[in-house]
């Protein structure tokens, strides 16, 4: 149904609902999306939950991931993601949008669009993908400064504290950096840029009972491991960020290539969505039945007055 009725939409707070996912025990599985539509279809494949990877809305835009985007900004993509699917969205938060005020202001903006949950990280502007060379970290104190504000300021909203430390710092400082982060008050724990399953199996065991966050992005450091293999390791959350974006991206390369040298579109009818399955999926008919069903308002006549 269409997300403009009211009693369709869900009356718990998306942050609780996230943190019911996460009292379930299985992991929870969060597909990247990066507009409305990839929301819709990633529910009706079946998810749970969704993620918002900063790396994609920037890409989306034209723009490289070096922190360049504004809370506003990103708070357009919440809404898209929260208003058309009505799941919980994880959004990434990069390094909170300056320091511990402008990270309270972060939360309450993310809230107010309809996030479930944000992850911060212990990087310095210009940030870089977890994957990249070169990181600068933020200290540590500095940091958990930034979860404790984060956390002051939700009404609902999950916490996640990534850390980037492993590949400049090694796995003990990284570790050290978690706990820190949990004394602040993260909900979980994002260890970025892992390489290996020994590493993802370590960092699990020095925090137990902790909820830790996957990434499975493809083309980085971390080689492919499966949602089951990940929860075998002890993880609680796995993300797929820029995947749809990826795949969307492909496909429209090889649509202007196609256009460009047949003059038509005429050899990629079969690669596209068709009108129907567009309309099925957006919901086209409950919004003009919706519209049918409006009953048009009628001022009541003052006497003695024409309307």
């Amino acid at each position: 149904m269409p997300y403009l009725v009211a009693a369709d939409l869900p009356s718990v707070p998306a942050g609780e609902r996230f943190r019911a996912l996460i009292a379930t025990g299985r992991i929870v599985q969060m597909p990247g999306a990066h507009n409305g539509m990839a929301a819709l279809q990633a529910k009706a494949a079946g998810f749970e939950a969704l993620y918002l990877s900063g790396a994609a809305m920037s890409a989306s835009m034209g723009l490289p991931d070096l922190g360049i985007i504004t809370v506003d900004e990103v708070c357009f993509f919440i809404r898209q993601l929260a208003r058309a699917s009505g799941l919980p969205v994880l959004v990434d938060g990069d390094t909170g949008y300056g320091e511990a005020l402008n990270v309270m202001h972060m939360v309450r903006s993310f809230e107010d669009a309809g996030a479930a949950a944000v992850h911060i990280e212990d990087q310095l502007l210009p940030k870089k993908c977890g994957h990249l060379n070169d990181k600068k970290l933020a200290d540590a104190c500095d940091m958990a400064a930034k979860i404790a504000a984060a956390a002051r300021a939700r009404r609902h909203l999950y916490v996640i504290a990534r850390t980037d430390a492993v590949a400049s710092e090694g796995m003990e400082s990284a570790i050290a950096r978690a706990r820190l982060y949990l004394e602040a008050g993260a909900d979980a724990i994002f260890p970025e840029a892992l390489t290996t399953a020994g590493m993802f199996r370590a960092f699990a065991q020095a925090l137990p009972g902790v909820p830790l966050l996957a990434n499975m992005t493809e083309f980085g450091r971390t080689p492919f491991f499966t949602a089951r293999e990940f929860e075998d390791m002890g993880y609680r959350m796995v993300i797929w960020p820029a995947s749809s974006l990826r795949v969307a991206n492909k496909a429209q390369e090889r649509l202007y290539a196609a256009i460009r040298r047949d003059g038509g579109t005429q050899a990629t009818l079969d690669d596209m969505q068709t009108r129907a399955e567009l309309y099925a999926l957006i919901g086209l008919q409950d919004y003009e039945t919706l519209d049918a069903s409006i009953v048009r308002s009628v001022v009541p006549a003052t006497p003695g007055r024409s309307p």
